[in-house]
């Protein structure tokens, strides 16, 4: 809907996916690159096969990127769309969280080399409220966030701006049923394609086990199935499972964006493409201003 929107606007796509900036991780994160082909044309997209597979990248490094590729795209005269995906990455700059730039200190790292986990953690909670495991899951990610939130101490203005723009957010709402169903769907067609062929060969070349697995989801199951830690069935089974959770949390998520004031249209996703692409298309030309 994002790119029949881009085509009809003349805009570009601006990916909030936390997983999609990974090159080869294509089946696994659901690129669907296809898709940015239509109508004898090929919308732009970004912040898509940014990263290699393993490399560290988190939500500082998002809003940089989205900063960068959203002054790009408006200088140009041209409308971004942001779709997706991570709704951290969403909401970070839908509400423009105030997060401080950090580089990596070294020198700070090896301050702390010796502390437990349990030691960071708590050193962790009395700058910031832990609202889920994501900053704690791992050393790695402890480490960073300690680092990022004692930097701010001693930067205060050391914070990525996101620049003020005009919103319009838009959600497709379907049945939990058809969701379900269409979750079942795309699982087997990516299946199919060669999902699991996928992350055989990032493992081939190179990739943790461990790694892969931190990335959740697909990469979590498939991998302990190529480890023999299961069979196909229940590989599938759990990963069945487990992104029709995911699924719940996603709008979770979104309606507590809305009760803090975030507002989303959202639309009737049983409709055909076209027919929402003309309801998006109008919204737009009747909530956003032309820009100089």
């Amino acid at each position: 809907m994002a790119c029949e929107v881009a085509w009809r606007l003349g805009g570009e796509i601006i990916s909030a996916d936390s997983r999609q900036v990974y090159k080869g991780m294509d089946l696994g994160t659901g690129k669907d690159l296809a898709d940015y082909s239509l109508h004898g044309s090929t919308i732009p997209y970004h912040l898509i096969d940014i990263r290699e597979p393993g490399e560290e990248y988190n939500i500082y490094q998002f809003q940089n990127d989205f900063i960068r590729v959203f002054n790009d795209i408006t200088a140009r005269g041209c409308l971004p769309l942001m779709c997706g995906g991570s709704g951290m990455y969403l909401e970070s700059v839908l509400r423009a969280y105030r997060l401080p730039d950090a580089p990596v200190d070294e020198d700070y790292r090896r301050s702390i080399a010796a502390d437990s986990d349990e030691r960071l953690t708590e050193r962790l909670a009395s700058y910031i409220k832990l609202h889920n495991h994501t900053d704690t899951e791992t050393r790695e990610r402890l480490v960073r966030a300690l680092e990022i939130q004692e930097f701010a101490i001693d930067n205060p203005d050391a914070y990525v701006h996101i620049p003020d723009m005009q919103k319009l957010i838009v959600g497709v709402s379907l049945p939990r049923s058809e969701v379900v169903r269409r979750i079942e769907v795309r699982l087997r067609q990516r299946l199919d394609a060669g999902m699991v062929d996928e992350v055989h060969n990032l493992l081939n070349s190179g990739v943790t086990a461990e790694r892969l697995m931190r990335y959740g989801l697909e990469y979590r199951h498939i991998t302990r199935y190529l480890l023999q830690q299961c069979s196909y069935q229940e590989m599938f089974d759990n990963l069945f499972t487990d992104i029709r959770h995911f699924s719940k949390r996603q709008m979770t998520w979104f309606r507590r964006m809305q009760r803090n004031g975030v507002e989303i249209v959202w639309l009737d996703g049983q409709k055909s493409l076209p027919c929402l692409a003309d309801e998006v298309v109008a919204l737009c030309h009747e909530r956003l201003q032309p820009t100089a």
